[in-house]
């Protein structure tokens, strides 16, 4: 197997070249003398021929010593400028900001507010992708997840906000034709608009302070895997559902849509800011996370959660 080139030899000999001096080499570089002196031994040895030559009074460079100097110059260069840029890049608030966010939430309520946060720090870039799947934060690349869910245990680190309450409505105009369940049992003899990612399936469970809990299936004449997509067929009284706050909050201020069954609740979940493994980010993705913490907590259908 083809081994790896020494690229940290290589940079110290372009120092050692610059300099004249291992010692000099040495101090610029914040290494020990012998430490530099055996990168450069290192490499002679893997190259089996001499790049200086030295005396008790001065250093100078072979042919061979001579013909690599560029490259190797170039290295040191290149690694400077690289160590350089990421630096800057995360301590200034600049460079790209990847984010993957559900659609709905991402769409109704991110993408409004974004505008903001663009024009306070017009050096960051953002790349989103709007989508309810899961996706893979390390595998893909993605700086930050926003995700509204109950979360499994991972090696990812997770920020948990605000609560997101799950409100079952339904149009004015459906409860006159169908009436309104008082019951999940009633649930039966009506029509479900279901959001298909649930995790819980196509059975809708409640919770009841005094009854306890209660599961029920329903007759699916329309199910999405996007919540947005349910509500013209919910405003035209096609069905109930199980919306999250986020999404129907004004359409019930307006009175377009109605809860029902108040006494019955379904499990909350949660608005969480996910990051990839390591405590240590860039200062444009932390001031866009404080941002969007910031921003939340002024949503009118925020429910907080104790000791966020």
């Amino acid at each position: 197997m083809k081994r790896l080139p020494d690229l940290e030899a290589w940079a110290i000999f372009a120092k050692v070249a610059e300099t004249t001096s291992f010692a000099r080499a040495a101090d610029e570089l914040g290494l020990a003398q012998a430490t530099v002196s055996k990168a450069v031994q290192r490499l002679e040895q893997r190259m089996g021929t001499m790049l200086l030559h030295r005396t008790s009074r001065r250093m100078s460079l072979t042919d061979s010593g001579y013909a690599a100097l560029e490259r190797a110059t170039r290295i040191l260069a290149e690694g400077e400028a690289v160590e350089t840029e990421v630096a800057e890049q995360s301590t200034s608030l600049r460079g790209p900001i990847r984010v993957t966010v559900p659609m709905s939430f991402g769409l109704s309520y991110l993408a409004p507010v974004l505008p903001e946060f663009m024009a306070r720090f017009p050096e960051v870039a953002f790349d989103f992708n709007f989508s309810d799947e899961i996706v893979d934060l390390v595998a893909n690349r993605f700086d930050i997840a926003l995700r509204i869910s109950t979360l499994a245990d991972s090696s990812l680190l997770a920020r948990r906000l605000y609560a997101v309450r799950i409100l079952l409505v339904g149009a004015p105009a459906y409860f006159e034709r169908f009436g309104r369940p008082k019951h999940p049992r009633d649930l039966a003899q009506h029509r479900a608009l279901h959001y298909s990612n649930s995790r819980t399936g196509s059975c809708w469970r409640f919770k009841h302070p005094e009854h306890g809990e209660f599961a029920q299936a329903m007759p699916l004449p329309l199910q999405a895997n996007n919540a947005e997509a349910l509500v013209p067929a919910l405003r035209a009284g096609l069905g109930l559902a199980l919306q999250p706050e986020f999404l129907a909050w004004q359409d019930l201020q307006s009175g377009v849509l109605e809860t029902v069954m108040d006494d019955w609740q379904v499990d909350p979940i949660a608005l969480h800011i996910v990051t990839p493994p390591g405590r240590s980010r860039p200062a444009r993705v932390q001031a866009f996370i404080d941002f969007l913490s910031e921003r939340c907590a002024q949503a009118p259908w925020v429910q907080k959660i104790d000791g966020a």
